[in-house]
């Protein structure tokens, strides 16, 4: 398999499979908004602050974020072929587009409440894109633009399936978030729930160019109790997706060969 993206940052200099002028204008424009700035901080309040849950702030949303756009990356060099922007009739400069500002809003829901954010989530980003969107597009793409990313702010939600490629990025790469520490906060507090104790127990989560599928997802787990986060949470997320057949995701259990589970295979 190719060098993996673990860390990596998405780079506006480097060379991407994709055409990125427009997706760098709207990130550094996004990446300085004060209003967004500030739903990253207010969104959080309720799941962590009064629900004792995972963090769902500026933390998880960079997290989504970079991992959609280098999944996005990795699936282009494999020619998956993308949807949303081309039946709109929009460039395709615009798919990493759709992809980053539904990535950057997909939980600002959480405001209202952590139960069905996402469906919050769709007035509070359309009003976000309207102020947002007339920077870069005229009126008709502004409307075709604001649709498509609320499409995959909702459908993030596995209760809604998704119809088009990049949607199902979103969906994918909100349930890669699952690393030891990303639960750290509710863990230190007394959380002993299994979202809690399953998710201390995964160690890395990389992407990868894959050998015979585009895209491959390694995980690696310290204990069984990881197995909740794959085969359940990321499991549902991957399924009805779109990208089933475009991504593996294997886990590893890396501590020790007594273990109940040693591999998952998604």
């Amino acid at each position: 398999m190719a060098e993996t993206t673990e860390n990596r940052q998405y780079d506006p200099d480097a060379e991407h499979a994709f055409p990125d002028e427009k997706l760098n204008e709207v990130l550094s424009y996004v990446e300085n908004d004060e209003e967004i700035r500030v739903y990253l901080e207010a969104q959080n309040v309720n799941p962590v602050t009064r629900m004792r849950y995972n963090d769902h702030g500026s933390k998880h949303i960079e997290i989504v974020l970079n991992r959609a756009l280098c999944l996005y990356d990795l699936l282009k060099r494999g020619g998956v072929e993308f949807n949303g922007a081309r039946d709109q009739g929009l460039a395709e400069e615009d798919e990493p587009v759709i992809i980053a500002l539904a990535a950057k809003l997909h939980d600002i829901g959480h405001v209202v409440h952590r139960s069905d954010h996402a469906y919050y989530s769709i007035p509070l980003a359309a009003d976000v894109l309207d102020r947002i969107l007339p920077e870069f597009y005229d009126l008709g793409e502004q409307v075709r633009v604001k649709g498509e990313v609320l499409h995959a702010i909702l459908c993030h939600h596995t209760e809604e399936v998704p119809l088009t490629r990049e949607a199902g990025v979103i969906r994918v790469c909100d349930g890669l978030d699952m690393e030891r520490g990303r639960s750290r906060n509710p863990y230190e507090r007394g959380g002993r729930g299994i979202n809690t104790v399953s998710s201390q127990a995964i160690q890395r989560v990389s992407l990868q160019e894959g050998e015979d599928v585009p895209v491959h997802v390694a995980i690696e787990m310290t204990d069984a109790a990881g197995v909740y986060q794959v085969d359940s949470l990321l499991k549902a997320k991957l399924d009805d997706s779109g990208l089933e057949e475009f991504i593996r995701i294997v886990a590893l259990n890396t501590r020790s060969e007594n273990e109940l589970v040693q591999r998952i295979e998604l």
